[in-house]
């Protein structure tokens, strides 16, 4: 599928702030952005990735704080209380 298919099956560009342990210092915190398209609220492709981080790098996850938006959304429009004209 292409980027603008999985848009109109109801994929929206999802945000992901992974806060996690440093391997050799577990006292500290570092921050990890990963973003993709992604189908909400199940999040399958932030699963897998959630996955593969505990199953191949050191650093153990602390907490991960997602975010989503549609990027294709019907316009909004709202009428006009007033006019003015300066000149």
């Amino acid at each position: 599928m292409t980027e603008i298919e999985h848009q109109l099956n109801g994929y929206r560009l999802t945000t992901a702030e992974i806060i996690y342990r440093m391997p050799d210092h577990l006292d500290l915190l570092q921050t990890y952005i990963w973003q993709s398209l992604d189908l909400a609220p199940a999040f399958p492709r932030l699963h897998k990735f959630l996955d593969f981080w505990e199953r191949e790098i050191d650093g153990p996850l602390y907490a991960v704080k997602v975010a989503g938006s549609e990027i294709l959304s019907p316009a909004h429009t709202r009428h006009v209380d007033h006019s003015m004209m300066l000149h």
